[in-house]
């Protein structure tokens, strides 16, 4: 069953729209994230889930429940900002007890909950402590526990990550999604970092100039994208501009500089049509097999070393591409002005039509 679902959600400010009729189905104890550009509206619809934000038409149902004209406080939603929203005058302990002092739940009672959501976030003796003596990722925790000690049905996290720095942010990352599989509660999560929507999510919706454009698991967003908004939003592609030849069982055929390349089928295909194929760039391979079905020759552009990969910038004549290659001390390396030949495999490339 559904835990939220977005009925044709829309919002308008004048002639301005921020979010396009909506259709969208998250499952109990999803981790789903909404991920897009700044202005796709995202953020818009997190905060009309929440309540904060009416919507113009359209629905918002939570289980069974209509919730669109509730106020926030009867949706049982807890919501964390990119900001954290800590009480600087009020120790971590207060901090967290805050909403359920609201509730006027007993003392005892209150101790207990804080004690449990400290340990569940990995803070248990920071009780005492105060905002200035908290690091980033620590008052993050904090603002995480304040929203689960009051025990929400769905969770809400906008940009949570984007204050910190990249080192925090990888381990914070990981650790948001341990928690969340441990405690099984649905999660919708607002980003613009790609990488945190694929390492974090169940699923992703996509979101392009207040539309979602493409719902899927990461795996699908990343190797099957449906646009090419989504293709170049979503890593980084090559796009080879090709035209379509003819239709097969289960490919299609496009032709490059006069080459015939096989490619993954397309039902929108028709013959002649132009086309981009794309292939991301650690899906090519340099001096590929003489059993390769595609094998071209190039030239070595430019080698540039990252670390953990080595990316090299290839011209196929007319036009450019780039391979990544894992930097393994057996794996050869391609100097520029080199002369070599590329390929890869048809079932991961893609011809996308604009």
């Amino acid at each position: 069953m559904a835990d939220i679902h977005l009925k044709q959600l829309k919002k308008s400010y004048g002639d301005s729209v921020a979010v396009a009729g909506i259709d969208l189905c998250i499952a109990q104890g999803e981790f789903f994230s909404l991920l897009g550009p700044s202005g796709c509206g995202k953020s818009t619809t997190l905060r009309m889930i929440a309540g904060f934000i009416r919507p113009s038409s359209g629905e918002i149902h939570i289980g069974h429940d209509d919730v669109t004209a509730l106020p926030p406080e009867k949706r049982d939603i807890g919501i964390v900002f990119q900001n954290y929203a800590i009480f600087p005058h009020m120790s971590v302990a207060d901090n967290i007890a805050f909403g359920l002092k609201l509730r006027k739940l007993p003392r005892q009672d209150i101790t207990t909950k804080v004690k449990d959501a400290l340990r569940q976030v990995g803070l248990s003796g920071y009780e005492d402590r105060f905002q200035r003596q908290l690091s980033g990722g620590e008052q993050q925790r904090v603002a995480l526990a304040r929203v689960l000690v009051t025990e929400p049905r769905i969770l809400l996290l906008d940009e949570p990550l984007s204050a910190l720095d990249k080192a925090l942010r990888e381990e914070m990352k990981y650790w948001i999604k341990d928690l969340q599989k441990k405690l099984g509660i649905t999660t919708v999560y607002v980003t613009h970092d790609q990488d945190e929507a694929l390492t974090m999510s169940d699923r992703i919706g996509v979101m392009e100039k207040a539309r979602v454009v493409q719902v899927g698991a990461p795996a699908e967003i990343y190797e099957h994208p449906r646009t090419l908004f989504v293709t170049t939003f979503i890593g980084h592609s090559n796009l080879i501009d090709v035209t379509v030849r003819d239709r097969q069982a289960e490919r299609i055929m496009v032709t490059f500089d006069g080459r015939p390349l096989p490619a993954r089928a397309r039902e929108d295909a028709r013959e002649g049509q132009p086309a981009k194929l794309v292939i991301r760039p650690e899906n090519v391979i340099i001096e590929p097999p003489v059993s390769s079905e595609i094998s071209l020759p190039a030239t070595v552009i430019s080698e540039t070393y990252q670390g953990s990969i080595v990316r090299y910038r290839l011209s196929l004549g007319s036009q450019e591409i780039v391979a990544e290659r894992q930097n393994q001390s057996q794996i050869k390396r391609f100097r520029p002005g080199e002369t070599v030949t590329v390929g890869w495999d048809p079932e991961r490339s893609e011809a996308l039509f604009a």
